[in-house]
């Protein structure tokens, strides 16, 4: 299947733009753009990155809630060979600074001000002697570089040169650097290649059953595999129409779906909670809601069952992954049980091996709990800069230890059951 599918996101844009031109990639209140469009708004992105001078290699962060220019500043940059690095909107000045500076980000795209934080002022002290330019994703004032500004920077540099910067993007190329804490220590910068996430998102779709013309609300944060690789990664894959939502808000979410008619909508359990417990659930109408797609904490069988006669999805699935694995491992096929949906992740993804282990390596027996281990295409090139982290992480066979603690059962479906490290969760994260 993967030999069908693009192999860089230079190749996703282009395949979209020709698959799904005039359908509409991205919708906002305020905006509306199509898959054409969308191509040669990354076209004019990445001309203006070379401008800048972001270069194959470089790393360009993203430091901003969901939007539009989120998906133009990552896919301008990455179509020419740069390595985006998504930093979550919650963290502060330190530990914002600590990212930027372990992954020596050349350039920061960011917003003047987001639920309180002012994320230029927040950096303002940190010593990051490799960043040459932060950028906002809005326009705010004439004194400040807003994106108007970086999109018109790119006419000084000449279209064949771009696309020449776009042709030597290779599958292997490192697409990201997700930063992660796993569960100790300061966080560590997972890199997967562009191949990676395409072969992994295009087999994620495959199984959930996202479908060109569906309606997909993002609520989950683009910094996150969420909301970027299984968000908008995945829409570009399949045709589907992203709406991004800059943050979760229950009654704006049900008014979004009434009004757009939307039929998919992934997330942690917290969010359907949320939507099950709101005042205007019972008068909206939710009746174009198809598919969900949960997992990242523990979900009770009765959220699944109120999901569908509740809220009235059709499918409900779940999965488990990490972004150590480009974000899954194992995803809940159509058709099981509600409670095996409930009480397990589901099946390994084809060409993913999948196994349980102890403390020694040696696999454990069918229904006994121990360490999942993984290994295939989906792990991880390794953490950025790091290959005493990543040798701890991957062993000499190429198995990923993920640190959780699992049971698989005899049909294959896995259950996660507890960790080997603490760790919280907090708004499901």
């Amino acid at each position: 299947m993967h030999n069908e599918i693009p192999l860089t996101y230079t190749q996703l844009v282009a395949t979209a733009a020709r698959k799904f031109g005039q359908t509409c990639a991205i919708r906002t209140p305020a905006a509306s753009i199509t898959f054409s469009e969308l191509e040669t708004m990354v076209f004019v992105a990445a001309r203006a990155m070379l401008a800048s001078g972001v270069r194959h290699g470089d790393r360009v962060a993203i430091w901003a809630p969901n939007s539009p220019e989120w998906v133009y500043a990552a896919l301008g940059a990455t179509s020419i060979g740069a390595v985006i690095v998504p930093i979550n909107t919650r963290l502060k000045g330190q530990e914002a600074g600590f990212m930027l500076e372990r992954s020596g980000a050349s350039h920061l795209f960011t917003v003047a001000e987001f639920l309180g934080n002012r994320y230029p002022e927040l950096i303002a002290r940190e010593q990051l002697p490799a960043l040459r330019g932060i950028t906002l994703l809005e326009e705010i004032d004439k004194s400040r570089s807003g994106w108007e500004a970086f999109l018109a920077s790119g006419n000084m540099v000449a279209k064949e040169d771009c696309y020449q910067a776009m042709t030597a993007v290779k599958p292997e190329d490192i697409a990201d650097i997700m930063y992660t804490s796993g569960t100790t220590g300061n966080p560590k910068g997972v890199m997967s290649s562009h191949e990676q996430n395409l072969r992994v998102f295009s087999t994620w779709c495959e199984w959930v059953g996202l479908q060109a013309g569906d309606r997909y609300l993002i609520a989950n944060p683009f910094f996150h595999t969420f909301g970027y690789k299984s968000g908008w990664v995945a829409c570009l894959l399949r045709g589907a129409t992203m709406y991004p939502m800059a943050m979760f808000d229950a009654a704006a979410a049900l008014a979004c779906i009434a009004r757009d008619k939307i039929t998919v909508l992934p997330g942690p359990p917290t969010i359907f909670h949320a939507l099950l417990a709101h005042e205007k659930m019972k008068d909206t109408d939710l009746t174009s809601l198809r598919l969900a797609v949960t997992g990242a904490a523990t979900v009770p069988p009765t959220l699944i069952r109120n999901m569908r006669t509740e809220l009235g999805f059709r499918s409900v699935l779940t999965a488990y992954g990490l972004t150590e694995s480009t974000g899954v491992l194992t995803i809940c096929p159509h058709g099981v049980t509600d409670e095996q949906v409930a009480t397990t992740c589901g099946i390994a993804i084809p060409g993913i091996e999948l196994r349980c282990v102890t403390d020694d390596g040696l696999p454990v027996a069918v229904g006994e709990p121990g360490e999942v281990i993984a290994r295939g295409y989906n792990v991880m090139k390794g953490y950025f800069e790091d290959p005493v982290a990543t040798a701890a992480s991957i062993d000499e066979d190429g198995w990923l230890h993920t640190g959780d603690i699992g049971v698989l059962d005899a049909d294959g479906f896995l259950r996660i059951t507890d960790r080997k490290k603490d760790m919280f969760i907090v708004g499901g994260f």
